[in-house]
């Protein structure tokens, strides 16, 4: 049988006080002796007493708890956006409760719902691919939880938003790339509805306008992970006239693209020229290594997790909205000329 653990109930009959002496002691009250506060420590240590944080939210209304929702915790960016957040939350004193949506949008409805549950005191949100509809985020901010949204955002609803410079980004890494030699650079984007999507596609398009390069729609293509990149790019390959550069929205497709390119017997990146975005632990390991734009995903988790902490906080007022912007960089390395 599991053992129950002790109560301040249970420490003051033990101790022939009153549980509010036990309590008071505890929270090294002036108003508690010296020795009483000895006595009761020592009790509480011996005992293995641990507080009840559940009760203690609820009386002081902050649970102290922040709930973060996000696609998938194994992509490299995501798990470095929470490093940014656990990390700060830490030194503010708050716990994390991470729900996964798995890129479904029924599984981030739920999420929502538990975490307002759960009495999170805000919650931190990148939304899914699948998610077009976001009441269940509205609900939240109604209900007086705070909603910051990172990466993935939501445009219809007032609250804080942190991105990354998705169109500088792009546009900086095709520009390399025309600049080192290639006319002929393939896109592969995520779906359209997303402002990230969507920010991509603008910055590549407007770098190829900017140099007088033709935007070739047989180019462009729905492509946003490994497996969709191995049976998309021989397609690509085999066009009248192929590309001689790829850019891809993350590094993750960009090592598919990699592995079709060098099967095909093509020299990377003497014939085709090869970008990703994330600049993930993959980009180093490759072979050759590949370059990427760094979106500096601690960053951003960190910036979002201040933000939030600002209205729960009280350092700044619900109606008083932030956006953020962070800004990247393009790592170069072996895989481009």
């Amino acid at each position: 049988m599991k053992k129950r653990q002790i109560t301040i109930k249970d420490i003051a009959k033990s101790l022939n006080v009153a549980p509010s002496t036990v309590s008071r002691a505890l929270a090294d009250h002036p108003d508690i002796s010296k020795e009483t506060k000895e006595l009761v420590l020592a009790f509480a240590k011996e005992h293995k007493y641990k507080p009840n944080a559940l009760a203690l939210s609820l009386r002081t209304s902050n649970t102290k708890t922040i709930g973060v929702i996000l696609p998938q915790i194994v992509h490299f960016f995501f798990s470095s956006v929470l490093s940014g957040i656990e990390d700060e939350a830490e030194k503010a004193g708050y716990r994390v409760i991470i729900s996964q949506s798995n890129e479904v949008f029924e599984r981030e409805v739920r999420g929502a719902y538990t975490l307002q549950e759960s009495r999170v005191c805000g919650v931190l949100a990148s939304v899914a691919k699948t998610t077009t509809s976001f009441s269940h985020f509205q609900e939240l901010i109604d209900s007086g939880v705070p909603v910051v949204f990172f990466d993935r955002i939501c445009t219809g609803i007032l609250t804080d938003r942190v991105v990354v410079d998705d169109y500088a980004g792009v546009q900086t890494a095709v520009e390399y790339l025309i600049n080192t030699g290639s006319r002929r650079i393939a896109f592969y984007g995520s779906e359209s509805h997303m402002p990230i999507s969507r920010n991509r596609r603008m910055g590549y398009e407007d770098a190829l306008r900017k140099h007088g390069i033709f935007v070739d729609k047989s180019l462009m293509t729905i492509c946003n992970n490994y497996k969709d990149a191995l049976e998309i790019t021989p397609s690509m390959l085999n066009l009248p006239e192929p590309p001689d550069a790829f850019f891809a929205v993350n590094d993750e497709t960009a090592l598919g693209i990699l592995n079709v390119v060098k099967a095909k017997g093509l020299k990377v990146p003497d014939q085709v020229s090869i970008c990703g975005f994330t600049n993930n632990a993959i980009a180093e390991i490759s072979n050759p290594q590949l370059t990427s734009v760094d979106q500096h995903g601690y960053e951003m988790g960190a910036t979002s997790m201040r933000l939030l902490l600002d209205h729960i906080e009280g350092r700044r007022e619900s109606d008083q909205i932030v956006n953020k912007i962070i800004k990247t960089n393009l790592v170069v390395r072996e895989t481009t000329r």
